[in-house]
C-alpha cells in the first residue's frame, strides 16, 4: 500500500534527510517591503471547517458572480463573488477530498471513501455518484461526455458525463512513498494529460483512454523510498499546444502535445503548482524560491528567495503580478517582471504568536497546521480568492486597480 507524506511532514522530513549535520531550518522571516503596495479586503466568507487538520487542496471555482466552495466534511455554499454574500449551503453528507470543477451548470468533486459526486450547480442536489477504486483527491475535469477522474492509488478513470457509468480505466502502478496530492488532469482537444507518482506524464484519448505518448517529467534517484520521490502533484499547464509539468525531486519540462516530444527540461522540484503566460512560467519550488522561467527554452528570468521555506502554493496570474500564498497565512504579491515583493496581506482572524506577530519579520515563525493557504489563490477579475485550511474565504484586490 501506497504511504503519504504531507506538505508539513514533507518539508522537514526532507530538511532532515539533508547531508548537514545542522538542525532543520526554520521558515524565512517576513521580508520587509520598500513602500508596499497597499491591499484591500473586499470581503471574507467561512465556509464549514475548511481542511481542518487534513491535507487537502479544496480550491473554490467560481462562474461569473456567483462562486462555490467545500470544506473536508461536505458543507458545499454557493455565494456571490462580488460581496462574499452566502447565497446556499448544503450537507452532501461526504467526506470530501477532491476539490470542485464546474462545467455546464454541474460541480463535480470526489470524495475520501472512493466517490465521485456530481451535483447541481444550483442547489447542491445530488445528481449522480460514481464508485471509483480510491479516495479523489484533484478536482475531476471534463472532456466532451467524459469525466475524467485521477484516484489516489494511480488510476484514471473515464466515467459517463450523463450518468457517471465507467467507460474505460488506465492503471498506474504507484512507488511505495509518495506524496499526499494528486495533480489534476489536464483536458485539451480531446486529450487527456495527467501526471503520476511514478514521475511520468501520459497522454491519453479522452474517448477510450488510449495511450499517446508518456515522457518522464522525474527520474527516481537515491537509495532511499524517500529519496526516489517524483510525485506529479502540480497540475500540468497547456498554452500554444505546449504542455508545461514539473515534479518534486525532478525537473520541470516542456513538452509538445501533439507527438510528446522533450523541447526543454530544468532540473528543479515543486510540488505546489505553476502558472503560465505569454512569455514565462512562473515555479514555486519545495524550498520556497520562486522562479520565472523563459517559456520558450527553460532558461531563469529571475528568481525571488526572500520566502524561503514558507510552504508556498503555487503561484496565481493577477494583472501584472504573481501571487503566492504560505503556511502562516499570507498572500505576497510579486512583480511579473522582476519578481520584486511589493504588497503583502493576511487571512483575517489570525492570532498573535501562531504564526508571524506583525510585518516586520522580527519573529522567525513556527511551523503549524492552522492558517495554511495550500491551494493557489483564484483569479478573479481584478482580485483573487484565497482559501485557508480554516475554511475562511476572502477576496483580495490591490488598491489603485
Amino acid at each position: 500500500m501506497t504511504r503519504h507524506l504531507p506538505g508539513l511532514v514533507l518539508l522537514a522530513a526532507a530538511a532532515g534527510c539533508s547531508s548537514s549535520p545542522s538542525p532543520v531550518l526554520p521558515p524565512a522571516p517576513l521580508p520587509v517591503l520598500e513602500a508596499p503596495a497597499r491591499v484591500e479586503r473586499l470581503w471574507s466568507l467561512q465556509v464549514g471547517e475548511g481542511a481542518s487538520d487534513k491535507y487537502l487542496r479544496l480550491r473554490p471555482v467560481f462562474d461569473g458572480t456567483t462562486g462555490w466552495a467545500v470544506d473536508h466534511a461536505g458543507v458545499l455554499a454557493a455565494f456571490d463573488t462580488t460581496t462574499g454574500r452566502l447565497l446556499w449551503e448544503r450537507a452532501l453528507e461526504r467526506e470530501v477530498a477532491g476539490a470542485l470543477t464546474l462545467h455546464r451548470g454541474r460541480l463535480l468533486l470526489g470524495t475520501s471513501q472512493g466517490e465521485v459526486l456530481a451535483v447541481d450547480a444550483g442547489d447542491g442536489r445530488i445528481l449522480w455518484q460514481a464508485a471509483v477504486s480510491s479516495e479523489v483527491l484533484a478536482p475531476p475535469r471534463v472532456a466532451g461526455e467524459t469525466v475524467v477522474v485521477r484516484t489516489g492509488d494511480g488510476r484514471l478513470y473515464g466515467l459517463a458525463w450523463a450518468d457517471g457509468s465507467r467507460r474505460w480505466v488506465y492503471d498506474r502502478s504507484t512507488p511505495a512513498l509518495s506524496l499526499r496530492g494528486t495533480s489534476a488532469p489536464l483536458v485539451w482537444q480531446g486529450i487527456i494529460v495527467a501526471g503520476f507518482d511514478s514521475g511520468r506524464l501520459v497522454a491519453l484519448t479522452a474517448n477510450d483512454g488510449t495511450v499517446l505518448w508518456e515522457v518522464p517529467v522525474g527520474v527516481p534517484r537515491g537509495r532511499t523510498e524517500l529519496e526516489r520521490m517524483v510525485d506529479v502533484d502540480a497540475d500540468p499547464v497547456v498554452r500554444d499546444d505546449l504542455v508545461y509539468a514539473v515534479s518534486y525531486q525532478g525537473r520541470v519540462v516542456c513538452v509538445e502535445l501533439a507527438s510528446g516530444r522533450l523541447l526543454w527540461v530544468r532540473e528543479m522540484s515543486a510540488y505546489a503548482g505553476i502558472a503560465v503566460d505569454p512569455y514565462r512560467v512562473f515555479v514555486a519550488d519545495a524550498e520556497g524560491t520562486v522562479w520565472a522561467l523563459d517559456r520558450f527554452n527553460g532558461s531563469t528570468l529571475w528568481k525571488q528567495a526572500a520566502l524561503a521555506r514558507r510552504m508556498l502554493t503555487g503561484p496565481a496570474l493577477v494583472e501584472g503580478h504573481i501571487v503566492v500564498g504560505d503556511f502562516a497565512g499570507y498572500l505576497h504579491w510579486l512583480r511579473r517582471d522582476d519578481g520584486r515583493l511589493v504588497a503583502r496581506a493576511r487571512m483575517d482572524g489570525l492570532a498573535a504568536g501562531d504564526g508571524d506577530d506583525d510585518d516586520s519579520g522580527a519573529e522567525v515563525p513556527r511551523y503549524t497546521r492552522t492558517y495554511n493557504i495550500l491551494v493557489p489563490p483564484l483569479p478573479l477579475r481584478d482580485a483573487l480568492l484565497a482559501y485557508d485550511r480554516r475554511g475562511v474565504l476572502a477576496a483580495w484586490r490591490l488598491a489603485g486597480q
